[in-house]
């Protein structure tokens, strides 16, 4: 599997923020933990790292990815109660839009960490095995 080694390491912090966490706060405090945890491990990591859209070669938007990992993957926070199609979706479209390969789709809005890995050829709507 592409980047196994850094998506494991990745999830492997999630769990470590979520354990000592807990289910409840907004994403952007387990943003902050997880950069706290992930650059402890010494992995490189960005948060809300401006992207552009492009269409036909024209820039047609922006949006920002919550964390980008040793500039290869990607990590999407969520704290919501059920991750939706549309979560998957919003990942999909940041791996499409970037070129990057691998990204991790991460919810600390229920009891147990809830995580998705995520390809540019995952369809939101179908099932997506889990890593």
């Amino acid at each position: 599997m592409k980047h196994e080694e850094l998506t494991a390491a990745v999830l492997k912090c999630c769990f470590e923020v979520s354990n000592e966490l807990g289910a409840g706060f907004l994403e952007s405090v387990y943003e902050k933990a997880l950069i706290v945890a992930l650059s402890q491990k010494g992995l490189k990591v960005r948060s809300q790292v401006p992207l552009k859209v492009s269409f036909r070669s024209v820039i047609v938007g922006d949006f920002f990815a919550d964390l980008i990992v040793d500039d290869r993957v990607i990590v999407e926070i969520k704290s919501v109660s059920k991750l939706s199609p549309d979560h998957k979706a919003q990942i999909i479209n940041y791996l499409n839009a970037t070129g990057f390969e691998v990204g991790l789709l991460v919810n600390f809005g229920t009891s147990r960490v809830e995580y998705f890995r995520m390809r540019p050829s995952d369809h939101p709507e179908h099932p997506v095995n889990p890593v």
